[in-house]
């Protein structure tokens, strides 16, 4: 096993450095790292050497190893003794969890912009659907849902909750490492999200309730889930070997 030399310009960063300027490295070297787990430059299993991330950010170790530390508290990287930290390995239990989390915050965050989207929001939300509507004729998996995070965002990112924004983001960010694209799985869910995307708007334009609203993102989140799931019951009925009754 191969041992981390930080060089010179590893070193931390003397005393009197401001509080501010270290926790601005460490923020950025966690959202620096949590976007390459999110488009799966740095795949599951990949490890993360921090000499390494810290010489491309240019910047001491401190920083990345809290990042890491942050990450781990994600869920997104796990730590080993005596191997390091690693990008989380994927499971169908931590896709479901993350599903059912982005129902339940996404429907609140949404809930809570409702007041916040004024008009260019909501037209740019339904210019992004209408772009997916397109789609749908020639489906290209990896585009709808790279264009599905865009709709989705466009709604919760006025959410006037920081916290709850955050959440929301740091989940998609899950889910994009656990499946690059649920649609690629079940396409037929595809042209159901388009016409839930469309009623989403209409609800906020015609000033709904936060209730209905919330209600109506959480169902259309869950929805694919449930699509997707019933997708791994059935393939699991079929291949599973039949017992000999002779």
């Amino acid at each position: 096993m191969t041992t981390e030399t930080p060089s010179p310009a590893s070193a931390p960063s003397p005393a009197s450095a401001s509080s501010t300027a270290s926790l601005s490295k460490a923020e950025t070297a966690y959202r620096w790292i949590r976007e390459r787990v999110a488009d799966q430059t740095y795949q599951p299993g990949h490890k993360l050497v921090l000499a390494q991330i810290a010489l491309a950010l240019d910047t001491s170790v401190v920083p990345v190893r809290e990042a890491i530390r942050r990450l781990e508290a994600d869920g997104l990287v796990t730590f080993e003794r005596n191997v390091g930290a690693r990008v989380a390995m994927v499971d169908q239990g931590s896709y479901a969890q993350s599903m059912d989390t982005v129902a339940i915050l996404e429907g609140a965050a949404v809930a809570q912009a409702k007041d916040h989207l004024g008009a260019a929001d909501l037209d740019a939300a339904e210019e992004i659907n209408d772009r997916m509507r397109v789609l749908l004729t020639d489906f290209e998996p990896s585009e709808f849902t790279r264009l599905n995070h865009e709709f989705h965002e466009a709604l919760y990112r006025r959410c006037p909750n920081e916290r709850l924004c955050t959440l929301v983001g740091l989940e998609w960010d899950r889910l994009s490492h656990l499946r690059d694209s649920t649609f690629s799985f079940v396409p037929e869910r595809a042209l159901e999200s388009v016409e839930e995307h469309s009623r989403i708007v209409a609800l906020i334009r015609a000033r709904a309730s936060a209730q209905e609203i919330e209600r109506a993102v959480r169902e259309h989140r869950s929805a694919t889930l449930h699509c997707y799931q019933n997708l791994q019951m059935t393939t699991a009925s079929t291949t599973e070997p039949r017992k000999d009754k002779s």
